[in-house]
């Protein structure tokens, strides 16, 4: 029984201990979510809530040693000012959770539970918090993975610290401009210079005879690396100019190798006696430049400070943006080189197929018959695609197949471009309506004409009916084509036009098939109303020859 007591009361001590603390991790789809819970056990204690906050992150390429650095830094501020902070040659590094091999082991962003009350020159309080982060570039993280983490680790801390091995490189300024650059479209409102200090942390340096440890040696390596001179290609001097516009502070600090027992033994667990004196000469002047209390500065956002109760909001509003859809999605360097390729290649593809649809259909073209322009547009269409498929892209068949469904697509929209306006180059669509309207009047004029005479005066008069409709639609046809006005009254004439049109046009093959039928019933029709009725013969005769005309003009 007493046993069992002492483990528990030994298990809640361990509860209580100060430990890493995940506050955003990604679920099985990519997206990162907040735990909310978390985060508010540590920034909305009574004691630390309204305080200004200063955060200091750490990030930067996997199994690089970013969680073995801040255990250093946790030793310096929980020794609270003593001068052999460091320790003694068989003391470990605990706290964040470190250790040797080639796989990540810190995911998503982790928070120390313990925060850290120090006072500025000033005398006034300041909440100290540190951040930990997942490594970018290992096998189990997107391109879009790193992005968010680094991006929201330097949105939300006032000393990000870029842990990069053995030198900067070109590759380390472009993914800090891609990650700095997505942070920066998250922010809605954001000055000159969106983020505040970046420090460079070059571990493993090998060539102290050009650039010595330390502070000196790393702020001449980094401006020299920063340099923008009239040589350099165009895409270089936009790097390190954008780098140079996202911070309002920019240093470096160069640290030498640790020592092979850190890097190879699989059971080191940190004690300094295995830790290169070198490497443990510079920690004990990097801890103080990064964390005594005239070096700390608050976290600020748009000029203002910001204490530990808002930390959580803006925690709150950036894991809500970047779980959204409102940012791009971040490429990896093949892929955004891959789509530049395929999206020129659909652009050269399109420009072929314009020129050539030009040089038949163009402005300065009359009017193509359609199954001649229809013709055509599968011709170069065809052309088009040829061409597609024979530029050099990079990606494969496979992703290239997207783009070229693409050509497909923009083809066919400029066809229909071109169709219509094609159509408004044909005179005789232009003045349809009024052909249909007249045409209807001269028939309704004389079979009303016809019916009368024969006594059935009720078609007469229906037909009365209908040319006055037609006399009525022709003029409003005629007041809203020289006037503008009232546009859905001609559209509506136009649409009625239209139907008549096609209509009577569908029965133009059956009628003109019939033509010598119809011209030899006529002439037995003329020979009998000629006799019986003079003048009634004369009627039909003029509207046969207004039919066969019409017939004639249907079937050319």
């Amino acid at each position: 029984m007493v046993s069992m007591a002492t483990f528990q009361s030994v298990e809640d001590c361990e509860d209580h201990l100060p430990k890493p603390v995940p506050i955003v991790f990604a679920n099985e789809n990519h997206q990162f979510e907040l735990d909310e819970d978390a985060i508010a056990s540590i920034l909305l204690q009574n004691d630390v809530a309204n305080v200004p906050v200063a955060v200091i992150s750490v990030a930067g390429a996997f199994r690089k040693g970013k969680s073995f650095l801040l255990n250093f830094m946790l030793r310096y501020l929980s020794a609270e000012g003593k001068e052999n902070w460091i320790g003694n040659g068989e003391d470990v590094l605990t706290g964040f959770s470190w250790r040797g091999g080639s796989d990540r082991d810190t995911t998503g962003i982790m928070m120390w539970s313990k925060v850290f009350k120090i006072k500025d020159l000033a005398g006034k309080e300041i909440a100290l918090v540190l951040m930990d982060t997942q490594g970018a570039f290992d096998s189990s993280s997107t391109v879009k993975d790193c992005a968010t983490i680094f991006a929201l680790s330097t949105m939300t801390s006032s000393l990000q610290i870029y842990n990069i091995s053995q030198n900067i490189q070109e590759d380390d300024l472009q993914h800090l401009e891609l990650f700095t650059e997505y942070g920066r479209l998250a922010m809605e409102e954001f000055l000159e210079k969106p983020f505040q200090s970046l420090q460079f942390l070059v571990r493993d340096w090998s060539f102290p005879y050009e650039f010595p440890y330390g502070k000196d040696g790393g702020e001449s390596l980094l401006n020299k690396r920063l340099e923008m001179t009239e040589k350099q290609h165009d895409e270089l001097q936009r790097v390190r100019s954008h780098i140079r516009s996202c911070f309002t502070e920019l240093s470096c600090y160069l640290m030498p190798h640790p020592g092979l027992p850190v890097a190879t033994n699989p059971q080191f667990q940190g004690a300094l006696n295995d830790i290169n004196e070198e490497f443990k000469s510079c920690m004990l002047q990097l801890a103080p430049q990064l964390l005594a209390s005239e070096n700390i500065r608050i976290k600020q956002i748009n000029g203002v400070n910001i204490t530990c109760a808002d930390l959580v909001e803006y925690f709150r509003s950036y894991i809500k943006i970047y779980s959204g859809e409102k940012l791009p999605q971040p490429k990896s360097m093949l892929q955004a080189t891959a789509e530049a390729n395929n999206l020129a290649a659909v652009s050269k593809s399109r420009d072929l197929y314009l020129q050539e649809m030009e040089k038949v259909c163009g402005s300065s073209c009359p009017f193509v018959n359609p199954t001649t322009l229809q013709d055509k547009h599968l011709e170069f269409q065809e052309l088009a695609l040829n061409l597609f498929d024979s530029t050099r892209k990079m990606g494969g068949v496979e992703f290239s197949s997207k783009y070229r469904d693409e050509v497909g697509q923009v083809i066919n929209d400029a066809f229909t471009n071109f169709a219509k306006t094609n159509e408004a180059k044909n005179v005789f669509r232009n003045v349809r309506t009024p052909s249909v309207f007249i045409i209807l009047i001269i028939v309704l004029y004389l079979a009303s004409g016809l019916f009368n005479a024969i006594y059935f005066t009720s078609f007469g008069t229906i037909c009365n009916l209908g040319l006055f409709a037609c006399i009525a639609s022709l003029g409003a046809w005629t007041y809203v084509t020289f006037t503008g006005d009232h546009q859905n009254i001609g559209q509506s004439l136009d649409f009625i036009a239209d139907i008549i049109w096609e209509n009577v046009s569908s029965f133009k093959y059956y009628l003109c098939s019939k033509t010598n039928l119809f011209c030899l019933s006529t002439v037995v029709v003329f020979s009998l109303f000629s006799d019986i009725a003079p003048w009634l013969g004369h009627w039909l005769k003029i509207a046969l020859i207004i039919l066969l005309f019409y017939i004639k003009v249907l079937d050319s």
